[in-house]
């Protein structure tokens, strides 16, 4: 008698462990699966007086060292390391400068402007005003590029952009092209960005103008030339850039160029790798304040009041009051070379 008892016994666990079994699978199966992460929204665009204002210090400037700056741009903080080494390395020149900066990992972009040394020191100076025109351009580049060139019209209107021995000045169609007058040595406009271009220009909020950068006076000037030919031969030297206005875009090594920088996020979709970059990040702007992969420690010790995004909102954020003159440096004691 006990033994049919204990083979009911054993056959009824059975069937209620593959019951309870099939009813937890069952459970597993319609589970809700995890809501999508919502896509961020999209941030109103800059209006085009807002990026007239942005490019206005560098619209005049060579086409080649147009796409080296737009495209550092979107590195800030390297931006702020590779003046703070070139500061620690004031005896490097020409092939052993190169050659050192060839060992460093920055985008090719920012290891360009070490040809210029002083112009990175503007950028690092005037960190809020790059971060800015990087988020810029990464959200918008056919924009920044169409302002720049509107810049440049409204310059050749008023008489201050024109063929000189240090720069050539040429049209294709709408489109005004400046290139060196010797390619092998590049002079650096110097004007005030707020008067060049006729129409007095409102002053981008703190900008800072550098010496040897900003020309207190009417019209456009030129200090001494730099010499680019030691640079040839290194992929990121000055000949491996340019600028497709009609494309739209930024070219290095005869291809388009991409920037793969994590700091900013294209909200608009202007940039799929960008979005792509931005949504793994899990925000815009990096909410925490640090983008994965940005160079945090490049800000120590250093008093530009905190990191990149929170920089680059404050220069986003002088446009919410509507453009005015005040609250800036404008000149910074800046002079002729």
């Amino acid at each position: 008698m006990k033994r049919p008892v204990i083979i009911l016994l054993v056959f009824g666990s059975l069937v209620i462990g593959v019951l309870q079994g099939g009813c937890a699978g069952e459970m597993a199966i319609e589970a809700p699966a995890p809501a999508a992460e919502p896509l961020p929204t999209p941030l109103p665009r800059p209006s085009t007086q807002e990026l007239e204002q942005l490019v206005a210090p560098v619209a005049l400037y060579p086409d080649a060292l147009v796409a080296q700056i737009l495209a550092a741009a979107t590195y800030p903080s390297q931006i702020v390391e590779a003046d703070r080494w070139l500061q620690q390395h004031p005896d490097l020149k020409g092939e052993a400068l190169a050659t050192a900066v060839s060992a460093q990992s920055w985008d090719p972009a920012v290891m360009a402007l070490t040809q210029f040394p002083g112009l990175l020191g503007m950028m690092d100076q005037n960190l809020s005003w790059t971060s800015s025109l990087g988020e810029a351009y990464v959200n918008g580049q056919q924009d920044v590029l169409e302002a720049i060139q509107t810049m440049r019209q409204r310059a050749r209107q008023a008489g201050n952009l024109k063929i000189t021995t240090q720069e050539s000045v040429t049209t294709d169609g709408n489109t005004i092209l400046i290139a060196p007058a010797d390619p092998q040595v590049v002079y650096v406009p110097e004007y005030d960005p707020w008067v060049v271009y006729g129409d007095p220009l409102a002053l981008y909020p703190g900008w800072i103008g550098v010496p040897g950068f900003f020309w207190d006076g009417p019209g456009i000037e030129f200090g001494s030339g730099i010499g680019i030919g030691l640079f040839a031969g290194f992929g990121w030297g000055w000949h491996s850039w340019g600028t497709n206005w009609h494309g739209h875009g930024l070219t290095h090594g005869d291809h388009p160029y991409h920037s793969h920088s994590r700091e900013f996020v294209d909200r608009n979709g202007f940039g799929g790798e960008h979005a792509a970059l931005g949504h793994s990040a899990g925000s815009s702007w990096a909410l925490h304040g640090t983008a994965p992969g940005m160079h945090t420690g490049a800000f120590s010790g250093f008093n530009h009041g905190g990191d990149t995004m929170r920089l680059s909102a404050r220069g986003r954020a002088s446009f919410g009051g509507g453009l005015h003159g005040g609250g800036g440096f404008h000149g910074g004691g800046g002079g002729h070379r």
